[in-house]
């Protein structure tokens, strides 16, 4: 009798679920960081540091499962704007960078806000976290796959750059 199941049954299962517990751990974290950011006065973005190359490792290993038909909620403008304008504030001058492409030197550059990428990022996590909540886990692994490929993968690993030069650069503590 052949038991071979082609990887699929309790091992998958159990790996989906290990995976799927190190994803809702580091999003809490991400989620509770952004929620407080003066919870951690000055060592904030290095914390924020920290975090995001975990964040982008646990969602990259839920890509090994399917992700179905998954439709990404719209987030409430005044909740997403009135995040943003904190972080903004919180953030200051060190908000703001140069994105990096190959370009023309007479072509225009384009910049990016890190608060813009931590507020994204914030609410399709936040999203699938409320998924679990109602007792969804395989959606919310869905929902958070699907997110991170059409939307909040761009902004973590501009996130993810910006928080290097600053840290390269001995600007990762707040004053």
């Amino acid at each position: 009798m052949n038991t071979d199941n082609g990887g699929v049954g309790s091992v998958g299962m159990t790996s989906l679920t290990e995976t799927l517990s190190e994803m809702i751990e580091v999003a809490e974290g991400y989620c509770q960081l952004i929620e407080n950011p003066d919870a951690e006065s000055q060592r904030w973005l290095a914390a924020l540091f920290t975090l995001m190359p975990r964040l982008h490792s646990a969602v990259t290993s839920l890509n090994a499962f399917e992700t179905g038909d998954t439709q990404i909620p719209g987030v409430d403008l005044d909740d997403r704007f009135s995040l943003y304008s904190r972080l903004r504030k919180r953030l200051g001058e060190r908000d703001s960078y140069w994105l990096e492409f190959d370009a023309a030197p007479e072509e225009m550059h384009m910049s990016g806000s890190l608060a813009d990428d931590l507020t994204d990022i914030y609410f399709d996590l936040q999203h699938g976290l409320e998924l679990l909540d109602e007792a969804w886990p395989q959606r919310a692994a869905q929902v958070w796959q699907t997110s991170y490929r059409l939307h909040w993968g761009q902004h973590l690993v501009d996130a993810e750059r910006h928080l290097y030069a600053l840290k390269v650069r001995d600007q990762l503590d707040l004053n």
